[in-house]
């Protein structure tokens, strides 16, 4: 196995960058980073929770930096998209990496978000 897979392997520290306000609306965004598993969806639950209680119109998920999501993951981002439908707001997923693209896919979440 040559260097870069071995680095290619190690998982990517979890990270959630500082909440964007979109000027004059309501709109959120918050960027995730790492590996997305069940070590940390309390950290991203809390998070979106946090987010969620300030009652944003919309709010924008980037997970472009994402390198890993589990179904743990996936169903903490259902319960915000479910939290946010409630009170008429809207949750979007950004996920410009192929393989995490490919989880929404084949999930069919893809439709959802």
């Amino acid at each position: 196995m040559s260097e870069s897979e071995k680095l290619h392997e190690l998982p990517t520290e979890f990270r959630i960058d500082e909440t964007e306000h979109v000027l004059g609306t309501r709109t959120i965004v918050i960027a995730v980073h790492g590996d997305t598993d069940m070590h940390v969806v309390d950290d991203l639950g809390a998070r979106l929770s946090e987010v969620i209680d300030g009652a944003p119109i919309a709010l924008i998920l980037d997970l472009s930096g994402v390198t890993f999501l589990d179904s743990m993951a996936l169903g903490v981002l259902l319960g915000g998209l479910r939290r946010l439908g409630e009170t008429g707001g809207q949750l979007r997923v950004v996920t410009p990496r192929p393989e995490i693209r490919r989880i929404f896919e084949v999930t069919l979440l893809d439709r959802l978000f």
